[in-house]
């Protein structure tokens, strides 16, 4: 019997070392990173800026693939089914990780069951802008002199909307929120006195603001922002307010932990670099550095907040 078993054992040592080398050897051909969102969008943008590091650090080629629709649940549905080899990833925000979960009736994905995390990569906030001739020199003496008025907040997306809600339960503003096809509209709009608030995304809402068209009086993260130290954070006049926009990288939740690993190493390396770092900056964009198990626990805490926010904006499941 042991002579039978050593003897099927030596039989099969080829096959488990090739399985073994094929493992080893992974990854052996090009990596798709499907970005949900269009061309030209904020993700899209930073996963452009992302993939040739690092492919470099991976030894193997990273092909975009653009994958819009329905607010990042196209692609997101798209990634979750394709096999879980670790050639296929996703860059990932708060959109489609913790607010689609909460206005979809039926999402086709799980951000927590579906997907494994590698990690996290950058961070902005919105910036809260106003017209030229509105009220008040900082945030806080906008507050008090809009108190008591009825105002208008344009919206562009759902992260807009639910700020707003927000921003009127927590200073106690009388305010209509009004939607927009997309922030673009509506930061033009507070630039002509059309609107009175707007949540604008940091790059474009700061550009308008430099040039004189909007006034930035806060941005929306719980602590300053290097990239904007004169725009303070919401929170010094309004405690606890923090929203932000981030961005990760995640995969299959049955990629082999091995495939795994190499996946968060890789993207650590990127992240580390000083010129990555640089260009992130000029994008508006401040480095966000998670290992894979740190944004899984962060994943949880952010889908059951904006969970929260959700009901908050009473904005009904679709």
């Amino acid at each position: 019997m042991t002579a039978r078993i050593s003897r099927r054992a030596a039989l099969a040592l080829p096959a488990l070392l090739a399985a073994g080398r094929a493992q080893a050897a992974w990854p052996d051909r090009p990596i798709r990173l499907v970005v949900p969102f269009p061309p030209g969008s904020g993700t899209d943008i930073l996963a452009r800026l992302l993939a040739e590091p690092f492919g470099r650090a991976l030894g193997q080629s990273v092909v975009l693939e653009n994958r819009p629709g329905a607010n990042g649940v196209v692609g997101a549905e798209l990634v979750a089914k394709a096999p879980a080899d670790g050639y296929t990833l996703m860059m990932m925000g708060t959109s489609v990780a913790a607010i689609n979960p909460h206005t979809l009736r039926r999402p086709p994905y799980d951000p927590i069951r579906d997907f494994a995390p590698i990690g996290t990569i950058a961070e902005t906030p919105y910036v809260l802008v106003v017209p030229p001739a509105a009220p008040g020199e900082d945030f806080a003496g906008w507050l008090r002199g809009v108190r008591g008025r009825d105002l208008s907040l344009g919206y562009g997306n759902a992260g807009g909307h639910i700020m707003g809600a927000m921003l009127a339960d927590m200073a106690g503003l009388k305010l209509t929120l009004v939607p927009y096809r997309g922030s673009t509209e509506a930061l033009t709009d507070v630039s002509t006195g059309r609107l009175d608030v707007t949540f604008a995304d940091f790059g474009m809402g700061m550009q308008q603001a430099e040039a004189g068209r909007v006034r930035a009086l806060a941005q929306s993260l719980g602590h300053p922002f290097p990239l904007s130290p004169n725009v303070p954070p919401m929170a010094g006049s309004l405690p606890g307010f923090d929203a932000s926009v981030w961005f990760s990288m995640v995969t299959q939740a049955a990629v082999p932990p091995a495939v795994l690993a190499q996946l968060e190493a890789a993207l650590g390396s990127v992240l580390a670099n000083r010129d990555f770092a640089a260009k992130l900056t000029g994008h508006g964009l401040a480095p966000m550095r998670m290992t894979a198990a740190e944004f899984g626990r962060f994943l949880q805490r952010q889908l059951a907040l904006w969970g929260e926010r959700v009901k908050l904006a009473r904005i009904e499941a679709q």
